[in-house]
């Protein structure tokens, strides 16, 4: 559950024509964001305690900042507070000590609103730069998402020690499938069961995860909660299936002998 909305810069990308003339904000495109925080967050959070799990919330600093009491309420709910970077600045182009200072205020913000420490990361598209993990890694990070080639969590050395990776996906992203492509909800539905199915009967005899990505103003629109709700009572027909944070699965991998190293 990415908590972006607030914290994006003026004039980000919306469904609106991106034709802006400069000098002028575009006023009906940050309607469109604060739905995420007004609506979209509240309105998945119920979701969740209806079912009973717990999510990751990817947090970026500004939006935290901006809307504190929902922040806190994230976390007083049982969910991960995740670290998202301080706002959408482009992080692979900044050096080593700018960078380091952009995750430590975006952490230091989620810490001071909520009192939860983040141990997870996710840059701004997926894309870090050469330093992030090693930053991440001696900022007392345990995990980071950043990355698409595995179906499992998987450890990796940085800085002569153990970091896990969460992998990510874009196959079950409603930014990429509802507003990128343009999926209607019942396509949705369909992709992620599918993937679902597949995933589930290869875990008769390997390890396997399935993530899904639900932002604030898109995931928690009245359709999506209601798509999201429909795929969680499906999976809990299944034997063997556990919902879980991704600090849990980080914490997991590390103590499991059998997790795979790379």
């Amino acid at each position: 559950m990415q908590f972006e909305a607030g914290g994006q810069p003026d004039n980000a990308e919306s469904p609106f024509p991106q034709n802006m003339q400069k000098g002028y904000i575009d006023l009906p495109g940050g309607t469109w964001f604060a739905y995420g925080y007004k609506e979209g967050i509240p309105r998945m959070l119920d979701n969740w305690d209806k079912h009973g799990i717990k999510v990751t919330s990817h947090m970026v600093g500004a939006a935290v900042l901006k809307n504190p009491k929902l922040a806190k309420e994230i976390v007083d709910r049982g969910h991960e507070a995740a670290a998202h970077g301080m706002n959408w600045a482009t992080e692979y182009t900044m050096p080593y000590e700018e960078e380091k200072k952009f995750i430590k205020e975006g952490i230091d913000a989620i810490r001071s609103v909520t009192g939860f420490t983040a141990v997870g990361y996710n840059a701004n598209w997926l894309r870090r730069g050469e330093n992030t993990l090693k930053i991440l890694q001696e900022l007392g990070f345990v995990y980071h998402i950043d990355d698409l080639s595995r179906d499992e969590p998987f450890i990796i050395p940085v800085n002569g020690k153990d970091f896990v990776v969460v992998p990510y996906t874009l196959r079950n992203n409603d930014i990429e499938l509802i507003e990128g492509k343009n999926f209607s909800v019942d396509q949705f539905l369909t992709q992620v069961k599918m993937e679902f199915d597949q995933l589930y009967a290869e875990a008769a005899t390997r390890r396997r995860q399935m993530s899904i990505s639900f932002h604030d103003r898109i995931g928690g629109t009245p359709q999506m909660v209601k798509a999201a709700s429909e795929l969680i009572t499906y999976m809990k027909q299944h034997a063997g299936v556990s919902f879980r944070r991704k600090d849990e699965i980080a914490k997991m991998a590390l103590a499991d002998a059998t997790t795979i190293r790379e």
